[in-house]
């Protein structure tokens, strides 16, 4: 399903990318783990119908950021090898090491990488900060006076689609006409 009403927050997305690294700093994951785990990471808005009850969450179904760890591991690895910079505490696989260990996995020559325990844990840390992530949006979007027009966007998506697929079937009534910003 196309989710349009992402398409409508493209820049408060942006302003709110700002005011979220911080917490990204504060985290495990470095800037570029985590502009890979957002590229990852799907979104939706439960029970969009009713604006005071509906929510920004990560979509479960459509988002599988256990399939991303393995690329996670190898931009830390790569970050390790080259003295670590860029933010973030992960220490990928508990293997601590040294410089040298840096360098030896960067160059394949390490230890055998992380366990499928080590990835699901990550992911579920990747998923409660994505999640976090949605809330500063959608509180954003409430401060803004956007959400309910929001949600109105992604309730008529759950209902029955693209405004596209109501001309297909011959039912507009041109009321959504000019409704584009």
């Amino acid at each position: 399903m196309t989710e349009e009403w992402t398409n409508r927050v493209v820049g408060e997305r942006m302003s709110v990318d700002q005011e979220f690294n911080d917490r990204v700093t504060g985290s495990e994951f470095s800037n570029q783990e985590w502009s890979l785990i957002m590229s990852a990471t799907q979104y939706t808005i439960d029970d969009p119908d009713d604006p005071e009850a509906a929510s920004i969450v990560v979509d479960r179904d459509a988002t599988n950021l256990e399939a991303i760890m393995p690329e996670l591991e190898n931009i830390q690895e790569q970050m390790g090898a080259l003295g670590g910079a860029g933010g973030g505490k992960s220490d990928v696989g508990g293997s601590g090491g040294s410089f040298f260990d840096g360098v030896k996995s960067a160059l394949g020559l390490g230890g055998g990488g992380s366990s499928d325990e080590d990835y699901a844990a990550r992911a579920e840390t990747a998923r409660e900060l994505a999640g976090e992530y949605g809330r500063e949006l959608q509180n954003h979007l409430e401060a803004k006076g956007r959400w309910e027009e929001v949600c109105a966007v992604a309730a008529a998506e759950d209902a029955g689609g693209s405004e596209g697929a109501r001309e297909d079937a011959g039912t507009t009534d041109g009321a959504d006409a000019g409704r584009d910003e």
